[in-house]
């Protein structure tokens, strides 16, 4: 299946790099799609329109490969990296990742229900928190200054690495008596391990865990981030939901936070589908090579590395930001 999934993934990329070969000779499509990546890059580049989204697509192609072997989300390493090492502006780079983290959460998302891997009980009251919230960050985002935003992305980024470093997961946190809230909304389900076990749960600290989503929703919204990297702790470590469940549920939730929050970057003209396009085929075809290679790579050397180039990219945020 996964060998399918890379050759489909493959014929994509083969025919968006057609598809990019016959309009750059058609007078008029080349024209356009010039005047899109001038748009992005904020003025003429050196290089020929078609180089931006090719190098894109196999920049992005190395990133899903890093972003599984490393266990985090392709939308958290996109959006530093490529506004880093990029020309891009950073309001189209925070569409785009949105677009990117949202194909990862569609894809999976069906299948992880099915296993009952991901909880509508849980995530339905966190979902509607998150995407309200989502809405508001994307607006707040795209309201401030350009520095200002910058300063916040590589604070951001940075305190994401150091959570990546710090955290420490746990795979069925002990919840010994549920809480009024989480018993009123029904958070509770089942799920069968591979040996045949079948593992319950249910969650506390519902209500400290749901204004969280409230912060997490606006992060969202306002760098295009996606939010993986805070659902897992918070639906693991504060609610007590197990990692499994946690892990999925969390996918699922990217389904309908990044959908509000993409919706008010498609309605400010903040997607161009030159950038798109290429970054969510060549992040997709990466993850299908990443989960070949996970049996044989080493995931901590891979981690670190990540959590390095995450502190560089939050640098690099900061220091653009404050004008350096």
């Amino acid at each position: 299946m996964t060998l399918m999934r890379i050759l489909g993934g493959t014929a994509l990329a083969l025919l968006l790099l057609v598809t990019l070969a016959w309009a750059s000779n058609n007078t008029e499509l080349a024209n356009e799609a010039a005047k899109q990546m001038a748009e992005a890059t904020g003025g003429p580049s050196g290089l020929p329109w078609w180089a931006w989204p090719t190098i894109l697509l196999f920049f992005c192609f190395v990133l899903g490969i890093i972003a599984v072997l490393a266990g985090v989300g392709g939308g958290v390493l996109f959006v530093p990296l490529v506004s880093g090492f990029f020309p891009f502006h950073l309001d189209f780079v925070r569409g785009a990742g949105l677009l990117v983290a949202l194909a990862g959460a569609l894809a999976a998302g069906p299948g992880l229900l099915k296993r009952n891997l991901a909880s509508l009980r849980l995530a339905l009251p966190v979902a509607l928190i998150a995407s309200s919230c989502a809405i508001v960050g994307a607006f707040l985002g795209l309201a401030l200054p350009g520095n200002v935003v910058q300063i916040c992305l590589g604070g951001t980024i940075m305190g994401i690495a150091i959570l990546l470093l710090t955290s420490k997961n746990t795979a069925r946190p002990v919840v010994t008596k549920q809480d009024a809230l989480g018993l009123a909304l029904g958070i509770q389900g089942a799920y069968m391990e591979a040996n045949g076990e079948i593992v319950e749960w249910k969650t506390h600290r519902t209500l400290p865990g749901l204004l969280l989503f409230i912060i997490i929703g606006i992060m969202a919204g306002m760098f295009g981030l996606g939010a993986g990297w805070a659902n897992v702790p918070v639906l693991n470590l504060l609610m007590g939901a197990p990692l499994k469940v946690a892990v999925g549920t969390s996918k699922f939730l990217l389904s309908i936070t990044d959908t509000s929050a993409a919706w008010v970057y498609l309605n400010q003209g903040c997607v161009i589908p030159l950038m798109a396009i290429p970054s969510i085929i060549g992040l997709m075809m990466g993850s299908f090579v990443g989960v070949r290679l996970l049996a044989k790579a080493k995931p901590a050397f891979i981690r670190y590395m990540v959590i390095g180039v995450l502190l560089f990219a939050g640098g690099k945020a900061l220091a653009k930001g404050l004008g350096f």
